[in-house]
């Protein structure tokens, strides 16, 4: 298995296990809030369900977020080589290697250490566009891309 291929699987499973702690979470709460029953502490009641409204919201915009990075793994192709740094690529500098894909964070392959960025981070807008053998200045210090595949 390539090394792009084993990147790509990795950020569906962090997406996939992220799919499923929301969704148990989203379940859980649901559960709790049909079990909550009118008693006789009116306001400690009142204020359990908005807790328990709050964390909902907060679960659904988590859902939310899940879903744009399936959108996003499934527009990658990871079969497409590019001379300029974009979607999919694999970007090898002077300081770190980069997965143009998500943001995962550090991910390891064949022991050697790949973060998974999303275009729009700080990194990611630097080096979108960018050739083998250009620089680039992060956080003061300049970096190099050697190779991008």
């Amino acid at each position: 298995m390539n090394i792009k291929e084993e990147l790509y699987k990795q950020c569906e499973l962090y997406v996939n296990k992220r799919l499923q702690t929301v969704e148990e979470t989203i379940a859980s709460h649901q559960k709790a809030l049909q079990s909550e029953t009118k008693s006789s502490a009116g306001d400690k009641h009142e204020t359990g369900r908005t807790m328990l409204q709050l964390e909902m919201e907060k679960a659904s915009q988590q859902l939310s977020g899940i879903t744009q990075m399936r959108e996003v793994l499934a527009k990658l192709n990871i079969n497409n080589t590019s001379s300029n740094v974009c979607l999919g690529s694999v970007v090898v500098t002077t300081s770190a290697n980069y997965f143009i894909s998500i943001s995962v964070g550090l991910l390891t392959v064949d022991n050697k250490k790949y973060f998974a960025i999303s275009p729009s981070s700080p990194i990611g807008k630097l080096i979108l566009g960018k050739k083998a053998g250009e620089t680039f200045d992060f956080k003061g210090i300049q970096n190099t891309i050697k190779k991008i595949f």
